[in-house]
């Protein structure tokens, strides 16, 4: 298909989506059919998800790409869409033999019956970039050659100027642009891309996995073999088993779906928050299961090291306290970590979304992603109505250098609630949060315990100074009272509001003893001993206020 040609039927795809979402869920909605939206939604979304499904198989490139991530968000979209796109995980259709066979034997020199033993003619798998066949080296090892579509850095480039054309018109939608650079993003997407059609970066990324997961018997990343791989062709050891998302195949294997999918969560945490380099492709064609035999565990096996991530350390920093934040039920750190990655907009209602985030925890803390996706709708309008100033305000933002880590993580979670609809993020990241938390206060406990001590100071001596501000606003009667409660109610609530006291005072007070215990031993005496005095006056004031 001529590059004009191609360019041309992927604008008009999407801008066909953009104009339908314009009628549809903004116009007709706006004029009051919203039932007659409502009740046509599914039957749009999923004759839209099969136009796609049969644009991409057709085009190949890129749209692959953006297919599979699609299939994968089993836990957002629902079922309908993702069945509809779950094809493009394994119909993309295989280039024409001869095509590769020339493309390898130009890379590696030489005829492909002089470099390997057997080179098997049907590919094992295609993908969208390129596709892999089996083969046996001259010294009997068994391996999976990967070899680029010839031609498809040029296809790839001419995907890429039809998504830079739809980009140029979501950034003219508001609600968009204001949360998202989208140029900036797809510049982004563009240039991770083009390192993807580099196949000795990617042998490089190969061998530092392989480094990362030596010593952990519980996962397995091929070996490279760089002898018979170049830029655009590379070898790696044949680590081919189940397909993670052969539900059925890893049953009959033996071995629990629900355990797989907390060893793929846990070995994300430690990619992304420990060592800041992560696999940032995680689809299904590129995870495999790889039984041992009955009574001897099983290994999760990666492929495909084109695509990965890197987190700078502050970054890291900031998704450490996030990751602490979920799992302590903490939402002012959470909140305080978004900020930290510039996901919230300048000037946004930060005390607002600390009370948002609350309601989040104590509504929806702790259920497994099946319960959360069989949640009361009712109760979600509810909620969208206690808080409908930020739904409207939406003060959230997609920072570029997130981009894919947001895609990674999107995709995982699908990934692990399609292999146990009841995983629970929660439960599962918790554990980690405790480590992190425990970490933070042991391995660098007297500047953790110094940074809280001046917290808590810092909330002790402003405090007379807000109470103060709070008389004044109510002797100048800017607040208003909304309603007259009964004697009871005010007897209730100052029952409660002691108790709270009290409770606030003893934890504080529980605080600067620990921070100042801390201090103390630690060789700090003249700290500690503030700590002690600091923890006495919480006290009194506890004391005093219950």
């Amino acid at each position: 298909m001529l590059p004009d040609r191609r360019y041309l039927r992927i604008v008009f795809f999407f801008g066909r989506v953009v104009l339908g979402v314009i009628f549809w869920d903004l116009l007709l909605r706006r004029v009051g059919l919203r039932a007659l939206a409502n009740r046509t939604s599914r039957a749009r979304h999923t004759a839209a998800a099969r136009r796609f499904r049969a644009l991409a198989v057709h085009l190949g490139g890129v749209l692959i790409k953006v297919g599979q991530f699609l299939s994968a968000r089993v836990d957002v979209l629902p079922e309908y869409i993702t069945d509809e796109l779950s094809g493009l995980q394994d119909e993309v259709p295989p280039e024409d033999f001869a095509g590769i066979r020339a493309l390898a034997e130009a890379e590696l020199g030489a005829p492909l019956a002089q470099r390997f033993a057997l080179f098997d003619h049907t590919p094992l798998a295609a993908a969208s970039l390129g596709q892999a066949h089996r083969a046996t080296l001259p010294t009997g090892e068994s391996v999976v050659v990967k070899i680029q579509r010839p031609g498809i850095e040029r296809i790839v480039e001419v995907d890429l100027a039809a998504l830079r054309t739809v980009a140029s018109w979501l950034k003219r939608y508001p609600p968009i642009s204001r949360r998202a650079d989208v140029e900036a993003l797809l510049r982004e997407f563009s240039a991770t891309l083009r390192e993807e059609l580099d196949y000795v970066r990617e042998a490089a990324n190969a061998v530092r996995f392989g480094e990362m997961f030596a010593a952990d018997r519980g996962v397995r990343i091929p070996k490279v073999h760089p002898e018979f791989s170049t830029r655009r062709v590379l070898t790696l050891e044949n680590v081919g088993f189940v397909k993670i998302t052969d539900y059925a195949g890893i049953t009959t294997a033996g071995v629990s779906r629900a355990d797989v999918a907390d060893r793929l969560f846990t070995t994300y945490l430690y990619q992304i928050f420990v060592v800041g380099f992560f696999h940032a492709d995680p689809h299904p064609g590129n995870l495999f299961v790889e039984p041992a035999g009955e009574g001897h565990g099983w290994r999760l096996v990666f492929v495909d090291f084109g695509m990965v991530g890197q987190i700078t350390p502050a970054i890291r920093a900031a998704l450490r306290d996030a990751a602490v934040g979920i799992g302590t039920r903490d939402p002012a750190r959470l909140v305080h970590s978004f900020m930290a990655v510039d996901a919230i907009l300048p000037g946004a209602d930060v005390e607002r979304i600390i009370e948002a985030e609350t309601a989040v925890f104590d509504r929806f803390w702790g259920k497994s992603m099946g319960e959360l996706r069989q949640t009361d709708p009712r109760e979600m309008r509810q909620f969208m109505r206690q808080f409908r100033d930020l739904m409207y305000e939406m003060p959230f933002q997609i920072p570029e250098n997130l981009i894919y880590l947001g895609r990674t993580v999107a995709i995982l979670s699908g990934m692990c609630t399609g292999l146990n609809p009841d995983f629970n993020l929660f439960v599962n990241i918790t554990p980690f949060a405790e480590q992190l938390l425990r970490e933070e206060t042991g391995g660098e406990g007297l500047e953790y315990w110094i940074n809280e001590l001046t917290e808590w100071g810092r909330k002790l001596v402003a405090l007379p100074a807000r109470l103060d501000t709070a008389l004044a606003r109510v002797e100048r009667g800017e607040l208003t009272v909304i309603s007259r409660p009964s004697p009871e109610q005010l007897r209730q609530t100052a029952l409660l509001t002691a108790a709270l006291n009290r409770l606030a005072g003893g934890v504080v007070a529980a605080a600067l003893l620990a921070a100042g215990t801390a201090l103390y031993v630690s060789g700090q005496p003249s700290l500690g001993v503030g700590g002690w005095a600091l923890a006495a006056l919480a006290l009194l004031w506890a004391v005093a206020r219950g």
